[in-house]
């Protein structure tokens, strides 16, 4: 009950301070002898007008009635090929709503599972090594490097002798050493490359091709699952809100393109600054919905711990009865088809006056 006195008092100093200053604003302002006073004569009536009759009457809160909602966004620009619904039907989970168009990404999808394979292959080829037919012709092109050796040394041997006598000029055994070298290098690479044929693949070359193979993997089940999405579906059994877009749109990325209103109805309310540390959740509520005829149990789900203006702490006493905190009743027992958004009362049987 005391309670309940301070916060009447509280609004009854409210409504004094509008008054006076909607009073002062009026022409016949200026005129009055004494307009504190003839204010200050009016409170005992606004008193017994505000006053309730019924002094255990629980305090009213008011809000909406609200659903989930749920927004179903395009990941792509592609144009939406077609809408299977339309504005209010009610859905289940997993039915079809919206389509867009998959040909440009299922090209991309194709061409990394194309490379996804070609690395596929190239480590079985690496973890199976070489094969016999490229080890002998690795081994023919060392022989027959070797014999190319052997004839320009033994070019290079004759050409000395007759540069001794100036028989061949310098240029000459310069050209056939330079022709030695170049053999004695495609020999030498030959070999090396036998070497390496026979020899196998290194750890590190199998651990890059693995590597280049998750890479592929990945990005070809990435565009997979991006093809997908392409197809909307329904989330969860509900109420289908809005659409947005058309047939022959491009939404943008992220746009949301379906918006479904899911789960069993709440009442969205605000709780008055004076009784907010009396409510908490798990609260037995009692709301009245415009239309029903008889209220509807709830339970408190969640409150606000911000108030929805300005902070608490940048107020004075007299500001801080004005704030209000948001909180969210459950109705377990709702109506199936209650609208969202028509106005509600709750009450706390709780907070009743004794």
């Amino acid at each position: 009950m005391l309670r309940q006195a301070s916060i009447t008092r509280r609004a009854l100093s409210d409504f004094y301070t509008t008054a006076l200053y909607r009073a002062r604003r009026h022409p016949s302002f200026s005129a009055m002898k004494n307009p504190h006073r003839t204010l200050t004569g009016l409170l005992p009536l606004i008193f017994l007008v505000g006053c309730p009759l019924d002094r255990a009457a629980p305090l009213q809160v008011v809000g909406t009635l609200e659903w989930d909602r749920v927004e179903l966004s395009a990941e792509t620009p592609e144009p939406i090929l077609e809408i299977l619904v339309r504005e209010g039907d009610r859905v289940q989970a997993g039915q079809v709503l919206l389509r867009q168009d998959p040909r440009k990404l299922e090209a991309q999808w194709a061409a990394a599972a194309a490379t996804q394979r070609q690395a596929s292959a190239r480590l079985a080829e690496l973890l199976r090594g070489a094969r016999r037919e490229r080890i002998e012709s690795a081994q023919a092109r060392l022989r027959a490097g070797e014999e190319v050796l052997v004839v320009r040394q033994a070019n290079l041997d004759r050409i000395g002798p007759l540069v001794s006598r100036k028989l061949a000029t310098p240029d000459q055994q310069d050209n056939a050493r330079a022709i030695l070298d170049q053999a004695r290098g495609e020999r030498d690479a030959a070999r090396a490359q036998l070497e390496e044929l026979e020899n196998g693949t290194t750890a590190e070359e199998i651990t890059q091709a693995r590597e280049a193979l998750a890479v592929a993997t990945a990005t070809a089940k990435a565009l997979e699952i991006t093809v997908g999405r392409l197809t909307l579906v329904a989330p969860r059994e509900g109420r289908l809100d809005s659409l947005p877009f058309q047939p022959g749109e491009r939404p943008p990325n992220g746009a949301a393109v379906v918006i479904l209103l899911t789960g069993p109805a709440y009442a969205r309310v605000h709780i008055p600054e004076p009784i907010r540390v009396n409510i908490n959740p798990g609260d037995r509520a009692q709301v009245r919905v415009d239309g029903l005829p008889e209220p509807l149990e709830g339970r408190v789900r969640w409150v606000s711990a911000d108030p929805d203006f300005t902070p608490f702490y940048a107020l004075t006493e007299q500001d801080r009865g004005r704030l209000s905190y948001l909180a969210k009743i459950d109705l377990p027992d709702p109506p199936r088809e209650l609208p969202a958004g028509v106005p509600v009362r709750a009450v706390f049987p709780a907070l009743a006056s004794p």
